[in-house]
């Protein structure tokens, strides 16, 4: 089965989102069908902010280790594309591509001046277009998995708006819509049955259980950056246990209680 088709099958896609290659391994060996970057947990690795603060070159190295040691589908988030142009962006897709990528996340907003903004959709949506011609021409295939940050960013007509963004996005060559922070089961059926493409959804503390998003027409589930953060204060709070009892022992908690 195919990256497509896993998006089609009777049960959502449920993607890891890794960071590193151990990040990967523990996912390839946990199972699960297809990995996906989080460009969020990649940048706080790197120690950067989210919204394009490390270079595309730094992001493909990541890719670039990730991929030497797993045998599944890769998808990577590429936040706006590290590009200001269709072809600077078409370029870093080609590079993704030629490392064996089979997906990417695109999305509609940039972070400018350290505030994340919507782009106009009608602009956006030619962006794509023209990022797909450029890709078809050369005969290079990818699954554009397109974000709209309506929800994330709270827009007063979230829902109006995602449709709008979900049809122009659909006609301009989106493979998916990705739609972060929707977790409310009526927008998520609406969308669901109004926009024709496989729809995803991200791990949030009030989304629906996974059996629940099932029956309102979901396809793809994604973990964000989530897993990653909640690693890091583990590691925090063993960090600050070693420094407060002067003792290794906090270390071993998990081993002997086994």
């Amino acid at each position: 089965m195919d990256f497509t088709e896993l998006h089609h099958q009777n049960t959502p896609l449920l993607i890891a989102n890794v960071w590193d290659a151990s990040s990967a391994i523990a996912a390839q060996q946990a199972g699960y069908q297809a990995l996906g970057t989080s460009s969020a947990a990649i940048a706080a690795m790197l120690g950067y902010e989210d919204g394009e603060a490390m270079s595309f070159d730094e992001l493909l190295y990541i890719v670039t280790r990730i991929k030497s040691v797993i045998n599944l589908p890769l998808s990577v988030d590429v936040e706006a594309g590290f590009g200001k142009t269709a072809n600077e962006i078409a370029t870093h897709l080609k590079r993704l591509i030629l490392l064996g990528v089979v997906g990417i996340n695109l999305e509609d907003s940039r972070v400018i001046n350290g505030v994340r903004q919507l782009d106009d959709a009608m602009v956006f949506a030619s962006t794509i277009k023209e990022i797909r011609h450029a890709l078809a021409t050369e005969n290079y295939p990818l699954f554009f998995n397109i974000r709209t940050d309506t929800y994330l960013l709270s827009h007063e007509q979230a829902l109006q708006e995602t449709l709008l963004r979900g049809r122009l996005y659909e006609e301009a060559g989106a493979d998916g819509l990705f739609v972060p922070c929707l977790t409310s089961e009526n927008d998520i059926a609406i969308i669901s049955r109004e926009i024709n493409l496989p729809l995803n959804v991200m791990c949030m503390p009030d989304l629906p259980d996974f059996d629940r998003l099932k029956k309102l027409g979901v396809n793809r589930l994604s973990m964000g950056n989530f897993v990653h953060s909640a690693m890091q204060s583990t590691f925090k709070n063993v960090m600050l246990t070693i420094q407060s009892q002067q003792s290794f022992a906090g270390v071993f908690v998990d081993e002997s209680s086994r």
